[in-house]
């Protein structure tokens, strides 16, 4: 894109994930907390925690249980729910390239309706925050600390631009479910169930 930090570089790797790479990368989200990103832009501000209280792999299925519940018919998008923040389960990458990469990461697999919203759901929050309000202030403080490094607020011509892209309406979905699925012991399906869905999503894909 040509907003925001998280652009793909020329050099950077672009990495290709299988199904059975994807269930393994979510899986090893079991044992890796989200973690609250340092925040260098005021150094007078208190330090934030450094974990969340929940793991990648809780928030990965959470995002993709809210967006099944309100999107029933559109099984791409909670897909895209469970593997969008698989960037961030791949080594060397940051908060800022973590979107990108990661819908890069699933494309070949799972198609564009799952990496569209995937690529673009940091911009999202950057559109959203700048837009409403009342969203910058229910930011979770791992949102709230990844903000600063994934560009800021979006300025009105980033808008205008983020607002035609393709997936700018689902990757906004995307980003309202990806905030609450944010809470300590939630129970909601396991990565099991889920693979089942997006195995056969693949199948539809691969024909």
């Amino acid at each position: 894109m040509a907003s925001g930090g998280g652009m793909i570089e020329e050099n950077d790797v672009v990495v290709t994930l299988t199904i059975d790479e994807i269930e393994r990368l979510l899986a090893s989200g079991a044992d890796r907390p989200v973690e609250v990103a340092d925040s260098d832009t005021d150094p007078t501000a208190p330090r934030l925690s450094r974990e969340m209280p929940f793991t990648h792999l809780d928030h990965a299925l959470q995002t993709a249980a809210v967006l099944r519940q309100e999107f029933p018919d559109d099984i791409e998008l909670a897909v895209a729910g469970l593997v969008h923040d698989i960037g961030h389960l791949l080594p060397g990458v940051g908060d800022a390239e973590h979107a990108e990469v990661g819908a890069e990461s699933v494309r070949v697999a799972l198609g564009e309706r799952v990496a569209g919203p995937v690529g673009l759901h940091v911009e999202a929050k950057r559109y959203l925050v700048a837009r409403q309000e009342a969203y910058a202030q229910e930011l979770a403080s791992d949102s709230v600390a990844s903000l600063a490094l994934q560009g800021g607020p979006m300025s009105a011509e980033e808008q205008q631009y983020f607002e035609r892209l393709p997936h700018a309406r689902r990757a906004l979905d995307l980003r309202r479910a990806d905030e609450r699925g944010k809470v300590d012991g939630l129970e909601v399906a396991g990565l099991g169930e889920w693979m089942e869905l997006v195995r056969a999503l693949y199948a539809a894909h691969s024909t």
